[in-house]
């Protein structure tokens, strides 16, 4: 059984190498760190397309995920539009000029899970996408019932 240290140590080690795979896309495209991180969660999860996805989803502040949806905004690489069913949703969608940003992230995307499953095999990597959704799923259900209480 791993320790809880070495477990949450693992889980920041995972993202700051995503991170840093993920810097030479910004410095190309004058993005900061939470710009393409957004612009990355809107190409890989259709249907999940408010800050509020985004946030929930990614852990990230509701500050820091506005400032740089309204960045992007003015960068023209995002743009918006109320939800017809209730005024209060926001939808995302990412505009054409990000294509260029969006071949880059995937390739990084790419590279990142060939490093992380190195050595894995696809029955392996497999068992990890069912224990992970199972671990998520747990955390789910753990995080409301603290809410609640």
């Amino acid at each position: 059984m791993p320790n809880t240290t070495s477990l949450l140590a693992n889980f920041r080690r995972i993202i700051k190498l995503y991170d840093t795979m993920l810097k030479p896309v910004c410095g190309h495209y004058d993005l900061t760190q939470i710009e393409a991180t957004i612009i990355s969660f809107l190409y890989n999860n259709p249907g999940k397309d408010t800050a509020a996805d985004i946030v929930e989803l990614r852990m990230l502040s509701k500050g820091n995920v506005s400032r740089a949806v309204e960045s992007l905004i003015q960068k023209s690489l995002l743009t918006r539009r109320q939800d017809t069913a209730d005024r209060r949703r926001v939808h995302l969608s990412l505009t054409p000029d990000t294509r260029p940003i969006t071949k880059e992230i995937e390739t990084v995307r790419q590279n990142f899970r060939q490093c992380i499953f190195a050595g894995f095999t696809p029955e392996e990597q497999e068992q990890f996408h069912l224990f992970n959704e199972r671990i998520a799923e747990n955390t789910k259900k753990t995080s409301k019932e603290a809410e609640q209480s």
